[in-house]
């Protein structure tokens, strides 16, 4: 069984819609990590309906002022790891909401372009040509 599904069938959610779900991520990588999950069991973001992926980044907004009710982060980290070789490691759908703060790394410029440390750093390349 999904972990994920257990999540929602439960009903220990902070937020919800039709078809989508929030709850607070297992493993939070900083103070209200939340991640928005749509309530149907699909492996792949790009196999939702349209309206299931509306339902997710709907949530977005109102997750944002939860995290901000309890937190002050300075930002935001937005994503969705798609497939094994994208670092998915649940079967399931899930946008992550990752609050970002001030000092929490040395240096966040560059952002999500971390996933691939050998290419994030753009600013001290030349520009690829066409």
């Amino acid at each position: 069984m999904c972990v994920f599904c257990d999540r929602v069938a439960a009903g220990d959610l902070l937020l919800e819609n039709e078809l989508a779900a929030v709850f607070p991520d297992g493993f939070p990588v900083s103070p209200g990590h939340m991640l928005i999950v749509p309530r149907r069991h699909v492996a792949d973001y790009f196999t939702l309906e349209a309206s299931e992926q509306a339902a997710l980044w709907t949530l977005a907004p109102a997750v944002k002022r939860l995290i901000e009710c309890e937190h002050s982060p300075n930002g935001y980290n937005l994503g969705i790891n798609i497939g094994t070789h994208a670092g998915q490691t649940i079967e399931h759908v899930h946008l992550h909401v990752i609050p970002r703060y001030e000092g929490d790394v040395p240096d966040p410029r560059g952002g999500v372009r971390w996933v691939l440390p050998t290419n994030a750093a753009y600013w001290t390349r030349e520009r690829a040509t066409p």
